[in-house]
């Protein structure tokens, strides 16, 4: 090894120049006295002392004190490395331990160029998600996507599909591919969310012009996946007009994404079905109390289905009344609910 990819690797270590020097110093002698290895290193014999216990706890060195004059020796090469890697291992499982606890999420941007990419990016995504998946698309791109969406749909996650470029008296056979669509005549640009974490945004040209020199984003963002969510449901949502919805699911169930649960909460109401809510998570504007209530579900406020009963295009929230009372319960970043949803279990009354 080049002495400059050596030095490169003891400075990862944490030695200083000054001590590299030292240490190759010593590797090169083998053993000598400390006034030996000051005059080779150009350092003080002081020094010397003081950085052979700092090696010689890493066991780099030995310190022979018992002689006169004291001798430093440099410890054999594989017996350094054996010594490094056992220390190593032994952080390994601490090391992973905190990393699984912290690890950060990937966050990342990619400009997609054509639409044969775009496709396939939807249904990466789409093949991804656990809880929630939003998407306005235009009809004609239904069928490559499909698949995942289906799939999706078994694993129980909640998908909302707008399918754009159609009528909603038009014959379309989407049963199973979404537990909500909504048809619109009107173009508008193909979005995703997945999760509320990432997903992708293309101008509508885009996908279905051949030729066009549009491009399209694919993101992973904790901070811009609810905003386009956000815009789905506000400015696109309300717009189309709803074709299919699913059957109400077995209760008990419980759902991890709060949509979910007031869209299958509803489905069960529009049957004449009463539903019992029983809610982890933290009381907005109360610091300390419960952190689990129980309830039955009498109002919900929603534009999930319709007829849409909700005050403002975003607001999700079911009433519960309990044995303390009756509180409005809302999903993650809820403000003006009394409660903030992390789970929800829908229990059929009585």
């Amino acid at each position: 090894m080049e002495d400059a990819a050596l030095i490169e690797l003891l400075q990862r270590f944490g030695f200083s120049d000054k001590e590299i020097d030292t240490y190759l110093t010593i590797l090169e002698l083998g053993e000598a006295k400390a006034s030996t290895i000051a005059d080779e290193a150009d350092v003080s014999k002081r020094y010397v002392y003081s950085i052979a216990e700092t090696l010689a706890d890493r066991g780099f060195v030995e310190v022979n004190d018992h002689a006169v004059p004291t001798t430093i020796r440099a410890r054999p090469p594989a017996d350094v490395v054996e010594s490094l890697t056992s220390d190593l291992d032994e952080m390994r499982p601490a090391l992973e331990s905190r990393f699984s606890q912290a690890a950060p999420r990937s966050e990342r941007f990619e400009v997609v160029k054509s639409r044969v990419t775009v496709i396939k990016r939807i249904n990466e995504l789409v093949g991804r998600a656990e809880t929630e998946v939003t998407l306005g698309v235009p009809y004609s791109l239904v069928d490559d996507v499909a698949d995942e969406l289906r799939d999706a749909v078994d694993r129980g996650v909640l998908v909302l599909l707008i399918v754009t470029g159609v009528g909603p008296n038009d014959d379309l056979p989407l049963s199973g591919l979404a537990s909500v669509v909504r048809a619109w005549e009107e173009p508008m640009p193909t979005m995703l969310t997945v999760d509320q974490e990432a997903g992708l945004i293309a101008p509508t040209e885009m996908v279905t012009q051949s030729n066009s020199a549009a491009q399209a984003i694919v993101f992973a963002q904790e901070q811009l996946g609810p905003v386009l969510v956000g815009s789905f449901l506000g400015n696109y949502w309300p717009m189309a007009a709803e074709t299919y919805t699913c059957e109400p699911d077995d209760l008990p169930t419980t759902y991890g994404d709060f949509r979910h649960a007031v869209l299958q909460a509803t489905v069960h109401a529009r049957t004449g079905g009463t539903v019992v809510a029983h809610v982890t998570g933290r009381w907005v504007h109360v610091e300390d109390g419960p952190t689990e209530l129980t309830g039955t579900v009498v109002d919900i406020r929603q534009g999930l289905l319709e007829p849409s009963t909700n005050s403002f295009p975003v607001e999700n929230t079911l009433v519960v009344e309990t044995d303390e009372g009756t509180f409005s319960i809302g999903g993650q970043g809820a403000f003006v609910e009394d409660f903030e949803a992390e789970t929800v279990e829908l229990r059929p009354l009585g």
